[in-house]
């Protein structure tokens, strides 16, 4: 089994990265947080998941990668929930592993709804699959989801952005328990303010 690769970048797509590993070039599907971080002609060091599907009269390959390897598990978690394919659940890792467990342990619907390629019925059936394997537990040393992220990223998507940018500006938000919601909103909502373009 295939769980983790290191190689130098060499290009970046729209959902994947190719990492050059001593010559061998492999092609490596990652959500958003991965593509952040990732630069070219520099080292990257992903936790992966290896899938097979049979195309015709043969097999495909895919390899899925991830930063941390809460993030892969939870990838593999999502698997299992029917109508949710390999593209969705990369796509719902575009919240960060904490703010998703958050929402599906809060059953929080319209969260995962606002992920592209979501609907009710799927985001109903996240959360009835996976509210009792997962929780809201963090994996030791992963970053914890603070009490408001959800409401913080449910506001900013309702006022049109994506959810891959309210969770940017969601990470300017200092992580202080006695500033109130309306200014955490406010904060995140400055951060589009500076970004040039917007």
């Amino acid at each position: 089994m295939l769980v983790q690769v290191r190689g130098i970048v060499e290009a970046i797509g729209k959902d994947w990265v190719r990492l050059d590993l001593n010559g061998l070039g492999l092609q490596v599907y990652v959500p958003p947080s991965v593509l952040a971080q990732a630069r070219r002609g520099e080292p990257l060091t992903l936790h992966t998941t290896l899938l097979a599907r049979v195309e015709g009269h043969g097999i495909t390959f895919t390899l899925y990668g991830f930063a941390e390897e809460e993030e892969r598990e939870l990838f593999e978690q999502l698997l299992t929930v029917n109508g949710v394919g390999p593209r969705a659940a990369l796509a719902l890792l575009s919240l960060s592993a904490p703010t998703l467990r958050a929402a599906i342990a809060q059953e929080q619907v319209e969260i995962l709804r606002r992920v592209p390629g979501i609907g009710p019925k799927t985001a109903r059936s996240i959360i009835l699959h996976l509210k009792d394997r997962i929780g809201a537990v963090p994996a030791p040393g992963a970053p914890a989801a603070r009490s408001d992220d959800t409401e913080i990223i449910a506001a900013l998507t309702a006022l049109g952005y994506s959810v891959v940018e309210a969770q940017a500006a969601l990470s300017q938000v200092p992580p202080d328990p006695n500033l109130p919601l309306e200014e955490k909103i406010r904060l995140a909502l400055s951060y589009f303010a500076r970004r040039p373009g917007r």
